[in-house]
């Protein structure tokens, strides 16, 4: 049993526009490059930007153009469901590498995406690009009865992709790509679509009846993947449901699970950074409430291996 402990609410400064609630409330992915955490949040046109060594509010950084609206229910309807955040190493024009950020694909107005150029401190520096990922997850609509694209990671020359099941179709899945053509893909004009040459399902097994299922991951120097994972009472990509419980779990190399380890509350993590040190993952940890009245927290937790 893994014991959370909560640092802080992912607030914001107040040099937000008023009509902008002051902090993260749907906090979906999480990557830490150097002293920095970003976030991506679901019901977010914007992402997060947060100092890993201070307390103090983070600031926003706009992604795609336009507003959502204020009320629930349509601003679920018209979120781009930014799910999914990771760090790609130095490529072509990016000598410090760039942030890979992907809605779900849940829905046909949840494909988009955003490639971000870092600098050498690990700071975003210019204008995002955005992306049309339908050349990337397009095919798997086929695969899968509910696409549902809740991580991602880079693995040495991969990008792996996870797909979220739900109690309808529990289908966790690790989805591996050529991480050279899907780049070429995003950033192409005229890109044909790009299949993956890999997809491993894995059973995290039920909480009160209710399957686990992926919702963010991210990688350890050896290629180890280490995910968090939710069991949320719903039976579609679509609607929230009550969150029985929650996981923390390592996959090998080949996408194999190693271990899993409950979380002491049902915490709705949905998004995971670690590093090792010994043998102890230190982890940081982003939750979503499904409640836009209710801040989104900063998890830490450790985990003997």
């Amino acid at each position: 049993m893994i014991n959370a402990t909560e640092i802080r609410a992912l607030d914001v400064s107040p040099e937000v526009p008023t009509t902008q609630r002051l902090y993260i409330s749907a906090a979906s992915g999480l990557v830490c490059v150097c002293s920095t955490m970003y976030v991506v949040a679901d019901d977010e046109l914007h992402l997060g930007v947060f100092s890993k060594d201070t307390s103090e509010p983070g600031h926003l950084i706009r992604l795609f153009a336009g507003d959502l609206p204020s009320g629930k229910a349509e601003r679920k309807q018209q979120k781009p469901d930014l799910e999914a955040i990771t760090f790609v190493p130095a490529f072509d024009n990016f000598p410090h590498g760039a942030l890979l950020a992907m809605g779900s694909a849940s829905r046909p107005n949840r494909g988009r995406g955003a490639l971000l150029t870092l600098d050498a401190h690990g700071a975003v520096c210019g204008s995002p690009n955005e992306l049309d990922m339908s050349p990337i997850v397009g095919p798997l609509h086929q695969v899968f009865d509910e696409l549902n694209i809740e991580g991602a990671v880079v693995v040495r020359n991969e990008l792996r992709l996870f797909q979220r099941g739900n109690k309808q179709h529990a289908d966790n899945a690790i989805i591996r790509y050529s991480l050279r053509q899907v780049l070429g893909a995003l950033q192409s004009s005229q890109a044909d679509t790009v299949a993956p040459f890999a997809i491993e399902r894995l059973d995290l097994g039920l909480i009160e009846g209710v399957p686990l299922c992926f919702t963010d991951a991210t990688v350890l120097p050896g290629g180890e993947m280490v995910f968090c994972a939710v069991a949320e009472d719903t039976d579609d990509a679509y609607r929230d449901g009550r969150c029985v419980g929650a996981a923390i779990g390592i996959a090998d190399n080949d996408g194999h699970l190693v271990s899993l380890h409950p979380l002491d509350r049902p915490y709705k993590v949905e998004g995971i950074s670690a590093r090792l040190e010994n043998d102890t993952l230190e982890l940081l940890l982003v939750t979503d409430a499904d409640d836009p009245l209710i801040p989104a927290r900063l998890l830490s937790a450790s985990v003997a291996i």
